[in-house]
């Protein structure tokens, strides 16, 4: 019995310094954009310069020189954000796109989810699995598939280059919809059916009971949602073709050799969102995926 402890005692320890050794390492490029932010652009130039020059003809140039991949500046400067926040007003502009962008797809898209899942859930039938079924095949397609056809569509409907062509492929995406369907059809049929012999209508079921038990399924989409779209590339490059609309992520990678400091700030800034709502809705987001449905006690 003694060895067996100690045996689990060294795996549990094993897999504790493998998990942490790959925290680790995927944490680094976050830790090493915020502290190279607070660089001042002489630093960042001496040690970052080579990587980042370019020929007189605009070609990359190779990599010369050992890179120092440096984690604690010499001294704090906060000049990279005074020059994001208040001198180049371009930056501002381009997260503004991406939260008006961003949001109301988030929003709209969990509200269109919340009633089509409460109709796939409460209603079964063969022509609702159906069309069911396409929901998930188009769920499992990348977006790149379907990029053509929504340019085609977004054409025709004369949306191009307005926000339009984004928000509308965005609010009636499938995957909200097949993450609350799943979670919806664990609640025990029972409870539906106390609420019925009590006297609840369907609007009273679906605001009373699912949406309540449904919060952590509900937050969870708007967490993986949220981080979808915040991060899109490919949609505004097609669908929009005005430069000024086009969001933060699409900017920041057209930040010229000469502003590797500004990158730095930007992309910082950029991930103050994601963090801030990951953090905020870790426990929902956890609780979203592992709860089964049902009452908790």
């Amino acid at each position: 019995m003694k060895k067996k402890k100690i045996f689990s005692g060294a795996k549990i320890a094993l897999a504790t310094m493998v998990a942490a050794a790959f925290a680790l390492l995927f944490l680094m490029p976050i830790v090493l954009t915020i502290t190279n932010s607070f660089m001042s652009a002489s630093e960042i130039s001496s040690n970052y310069g080579t990587v980042f020059a370019v020929d007189a003809n605009g070609g990359k140039v190779y990599i010369s020189e050992k890179v120092n991949l440096k984690f604690i500046p010499d001294m704090v400067s906060f000049s990279q954000y005074i020059t994001v926040l208040f001198k180049s007003p371009d930056y501002l502009l381009k997260f503004w796109n991406s939260v008006i962008l961003v949001g109301p797809i988030v929003i709209f898209q969990l509200i269109v989810a919340s009633l089509a899942s409460y109709g796939f859930a409460r209603y079964r039938g063969r022509i609702r699995e159906l069309i069911f079924f396409v929901y998930i095949i188009l769920m499992l397609m990348p977006y790149q598939v379907t990029l053509v056809p929504n340019y085609l569509v977004s054409d025709w409907l004369n949306m191009l280059n307005t926000n339009w062509a984004i928000w509308l492929p965005g609010i009636f995406s499938p995957f909200a919809v097949f993450l609350l369907t799943k979670f919806m059809r664990r609640i025990p049929e029972s409870v539906i059916e106390a609420a019925q012999i009590d006297g609840a209508g369907e609007w009273k079921i679906f605001r009373k009971i699912c949406m309540p038990l449904c919060k952590g399924a509900i937050c969870s989409a708007a967490i993986l949602v949220f981080i979808d779209y915040w991060n899109m590339v490919e949609q505004p490059l097609i669908l929009l073709t005005d430069a000024e609309k086009h969001p933060l992520s699409v900017f920041l990678s057209k930040i010229n050799s000469g502003e590797i400091g500004l990158a730095f700030a930007v992309a910082t800034i950029y991930m103050v969102p994601s963090l801030l709502i990951f953090l905020y809705g870790e426990e929902y987001l956890v609780d979203g995926i592992t709860y089964q449905g049902g009452i908790k006690g």
